[in-house]
């Protein structure tokens, strides 16, 4: 007889119907995560490291395929790079144990016992079983097609999810983070009360374990001194701060935040849920966000960067989703664009944040609200207690759970989860036109305040020019700015050098004043419309973007004064209140 030939797209190693003979550790546990879509498999990314080091494991992976959010998992578990077993083969393939961070698709048909652990601040949102219908708009709907009135049930902790067809609980582990979840659980799905582990948050543990490093994920996101990190973060569905299925604050939201906040006392980023990010698009997100990105907001990767840019946070504009919650336990000043209550479960802790948190008003100043939220903050003394109950436990408690259900004893030595990593410098990089507000208040001081927003900034008492970057998308302005800039290596052969290219500019464009080249995060070669070439080097602690610097020195020059002025004893720049202390060296 010949050798079966196996199904269309089925693995042979290490699982198949031959892989003992191709497996060259054919008798490995064989440990199956099972991910359903991005935001999934966030949550089974963090308790990998507990399986590192362990021969006897093998890790596979695959994906139900129930997920509306499917895209970016195929991208995600080839950057894991364990083997992917197709959901056909997974349910037929035995093993030790299954791992998930969602319900949905036919988990009762793997083979194995299956421990679900919750993508999220426990559980907390309502979510219609696929194919059971929803209720009204406004009721916390996630599935199209509104059909029945009665309110979904909550996802995980539910009958409707918990339990199968013959009324068992699906999971064999229901892991919780806190014994609130196991008092509801006991209420509403008393059968699957059994299952329950409290075994801790290991998202919120990296977190915590992250805390001494905010500093550093303030510097990688160039948060300088004086200025403050403000996230927005928004969770997916319609009700969200970023959808528009309530008062749709979007549209308005964007420009008024690069309009309202001088961009270099204030720092911008956002946090998406990857069901946003995925569910759209990347491409698309970043097309809808264009105008805000090159006015300075950044998007922070929603796997990998997220947790870092809410360490690092001043502020929090969000709405019901887990990030937000998780931000408000860290002690962090929280502001809600949205703030939907139906989709929530009413007895969760996060309800009972949303209806007590402070509301961002769309009407009022947007700056005058963060600015006093900062100032007047309390952090909620009970937020940090029920994302969990043993932190910093989460690690020791899972891997026990797991190779409990493996059969085989823990490996030697603590169980521990990685550290969450530094990102990279990511500093603002604004390429949209620059209202520049600039005032001399003192001898050898210019105080500039820089305003990227399509809106018209705030009547400043003083001159006021108009800064590009080379590479705006608004070419047609560059005719008519005062200052024109680039950031590059003083060495990148494509400009021949800082002193060519600031010649090549101002010949260009006669209106220009002062052209700018920024050799690194701390100097940059100006060249006036005299033909004075001059560097411009920040002293210690002074952390501004050197673009503010030649902009100091444009209005210094405006004002009637020369530049071998400032050769001895240098200029001070101030932004907001903070002061830079900048050298002045002729070239």
């Amino acid at each position: 007889m010949g050798e079966r030939v196996p199904e269309a797209g089925w693995i042979r190693v290490p699982v198949g119907d031959d892989a003992a003979r191709w497996a060259t550790r054919g008798r490995s546990r064989k440990v199956l995560l099972v991910v359903h879509n991005v935001t999934a498999a966030t949550r089974l990314r963090d308790v990998l490291p507990l399986f590192h080091d362990d021969l006897r494991v093998q890790l596979l992976a695959t994906c139900p395929g129930s997920s509306a959010f499917g895209a970016g998992v195929a991208e995600l578990l080839a950057d894991t790079g364990v083997p992917v077993v197709p959901w056909e083969q997974a349910v037929r393939t035995p093993v030790p144990l299954a791992l998930s961070s969602s319900f949905g698709g036919q988990l009762r048909a793997i083979q194995g016992k299956l421990a679900v652990l919750s993508h999220g601040v426990g559980y907390t949102k309502r979510l219609a079983v696929p194919g059971a219908g929803c209720r009204v708009p406004g009721a916390g709907c996630r599935e199209p097609g509104a059909g029945s009135r009665e309110p979904a049930p909550v996802f995980g902790m539910s009958p409707e999810w918990l339990l199968g067809e013959d009324g068992s609980p699906v999971a064999d582990a229901l892991v919780l983070s806190h014994p609130e979840q196991y008092e509801r659980l006991r209420a509403v799905c008393p059968e699957a009360a059994p299952t329950a582990v409290v075994a801790g948050d290991p998202c919120w543990d990296r977190i915590l374990a992250a805390r001494p490093y905010r500093e550093r994920f303030r510097r990688a996101l160039g948060v300088g001194r004086g200025r403050r990190l403000i996230v927005l973060t928004s969770t997916w569905n319609p009700e969200s701060v970023f959808g528009d299925g309530g008062d749709d604050v979007l549209p308005s939201l964007l420009p008024r935040l690069t309009s309202e906040f001088p961009a270099d006392e204030y720092r911008l980023a956002a946090v998406l849920h990857p069901n946003i990010w995925h569910g759209h698009g990347p491409g698309q997100i970043r097309a809808w966000l264009d105008r805000a990105r090159r006015s300075g907001l950044t998007l922070v990767d929603p796997l990998a960067g997220w947790r870092q840019a809410l360490l690092a946070a001043d502020a929090v504009i969000g709405d019901h989703g887990s990030v937000t919650y998780y931000a408000a336990a860290l002690g962090t000043p929280v502001l809600l664009g949205a703030a939907p209550l139906s989709g929530l479960a009413p007895d969760a802790p996060v309800h009972a944040f949303v209806r007590a948190a402070p509301r961002l008003d769309p009407v009022r100043p947007l700056r005058a609200q963060v600015d006093t939220l900062v100032e007047r903050h309390r952090p909620a003394p009970d937020a940090a207690e029920f994302v969990s109950s043993v932190p910093g436990e989460s690690a020791a408690r899972l891997r026990r759970l797991f190779y409990d259900a493996l059969g085989i004893p823990e490996p030697d030595g603590p169980a521990r989860l990685d550290p969450l990593p530094l990102p990279p410098y990511e500093p603002t990089r604004i390429t949209a036109p620059l209202t520049v507000l600039t005032r001399l208040p003192a001898p050898d001081e210019v105080a500039v305040t820089r305003y990227a927003g399509p809106q018209a900034p705030p009547d400043g008492h003083g001159g006021a020019h108009t800064a590009l970057h080379e590479d705006t998308r608004e070419s047609d302005q560059l005719a008519l700015a005062d200052v024109v800039f680039r950031y590059g290596d003083a060495d990148d052969p494509r400009f021949g050098s800082p002193a060519a290219w600031t010649a090549e500019v101002l010949d260009r464009h006669p209106h220009c004043a002062l052209a700018a080249y920024v050799t690194g995060p701390t100097s940059c070669v100006v060249r006036t419309r005299a033909g004075t070439l001059l560097r411009l080097d920040s002293g210690p602690g002074a952390d501004a973007d050197p673009v503010v610097y030649a902009s100091a020195l444009h209005a210094w020059l405006a004002a009637g004064k020369a530049p071998a002025e400032l050769y001895a004893r240098g200029l001070t720049v101030r932004t907001g209140r903070t002061a830079h202390a900048v050298t002045v060296t002729p070239v």
